[in-house]
């Protein structure tokens, strides 16, 4: 007797997952619009945001439209940058624990701030995110230039020890400049412990046409970051160009970041914790990856940025030391995890 025909199975995309993942962002988004020193109804938030006329003058409207809808807006961009990057980060080096600052650009940033402050006199946020962004996109560059020489070009353990490398001596000149100029110690310390508070509508303005920029270059690498996971002779084989794949997701790595670092300072972990999170939900195929991370990214930098400001009130701890106290527990699961593994 015959058999029926079976069909192949299908594996079942995350579109669910994903689908929860904004579910939860815009949970994530309504605390930060709700929640802090003076609490707000989740009611009259959703009226302070479509209020008109008197009732956009209450307190509670005043306080959610002018003081939490822009850095609410800023973590949700700024989150989804640092895990976008994280994501591109791992798949181009091949290693677990690299975050965006493998290239420098944290490092690349900060210098041009403290270059800025001190000798330029930029002594606001506005002005700070152009120093902040040339710093890092120059950093990058240097960064690929040092690991592209030599056999093999711009290798991912070459780029990491070039990282690592710039980093350090990009830190010793920041040291060095502060140490002579204690004016602009103060005013660098705000700037680098990384923090939403403060930031208004006009920084968003400034760095988003960046983050489409970079988002349009990691897009366009997803599908050859895929093929990297399986080495650099097999994604040649699949008709990859390795060195293309690398220098544009690469560039939109440092894009994103770059914008993201000028804008809050640096936020420690999400590009570290993110890309892992999202693997663990939807899997490595970076068209799944590249958008999970997007929607975890706000998430983790929104929480901790709440997190921060319950704890002490009405005084704030600022978001990139929460995300350093959530952070540090991962890393160590993570390095614990993969020396059992290894």
């Amino acid at each position: 007797m015959r058999q029926p025909a079976t069909r192949p199975p299908t594996r079942r995309l995350p579109w669910g997952r994903l689908a929860a993942g904004g579910v939860v962002v815009g949970l994530a988004a309504l605390l930060s619009l709700a929640l802090g020193s003076r609490s707000v109804p989740p009611d009259e938030v959703l009226r302070a945001l479509f209020a008109s006329g008197q009732d956009a003058h209450t307190p509670d409207a005043e306080v959610v439209r002018e003081l939490r809808l822009p850095r609410t807006v800023l973590g949700l961009m700024v989150g989804a940058a640092l895990g976008m990057a994280g994501v591109v980060m791992q798949g181009l080096t091949r290693n677990p624990i690299a975050e965006p600052g493998i290239l420098g650009v944290s490092q690349g940033a900060a210098l041009a701030v403290v270059v800025g402050i001190a000798f330029a006199g930029a002594h606001s946020l506005a002005g700070y995110v152009w120093f902040a962004f040339a710093g890092a996109g120059a950093a990058a560059v240097v960064v690929y230039a040092v690991a592209a020489r030599g056999r093999g070009g711009a290798t991912p353990v070459k780029l990491a020890l070039a990282g690592a490398a710039i980093n350090a001596l990009l830190a010793s000149v920041v040291a060095g400049i502060l140490t002579t100029r204690g004016a602009a110690l103060d005013e660098f310390r705000f700037w680098q412990v990384g923090s939403l508070t403060g930031r208004d509508a006009e920084i968003a303005g400034q760095i988003w046409p960046f983050l489409l920029a970079g988002l349009l270059l990691v897009v366009a690498a997803a599908r050859g970051m895929d093929a990297l996971a399986l080495g650099d002779d097999v994604a040649r084989g699949l008709g990859q160009n390795v060195a293309l794949v690398r220098v544009t997701g690469g560039l939109g790595a440092a894009v994103l970041t770059g914008a993201g670092v000028a804008a809050t300072g640096p936020i420690a972990f999400v590009g570290l914790a993110v890309p892992h999170l999202a693997r663990a939900l939807v899997g490595g195929a970076h068209r799944w990856l590249l958008p999970m991370a997007a929607l975890l990214g706000p998430v983790v930098l929104l929480v901790s940025d709440v997190v921060g400001r319950l704890v002490f009130p009405p005084s704030e701890i600022p978001a990139g030391v929460m995300t350093a106290l959530v952070g540090v527990p991962f890393l160590i699961v993570l390095v614990r995890r993969s020396a059992v593994t290894a």
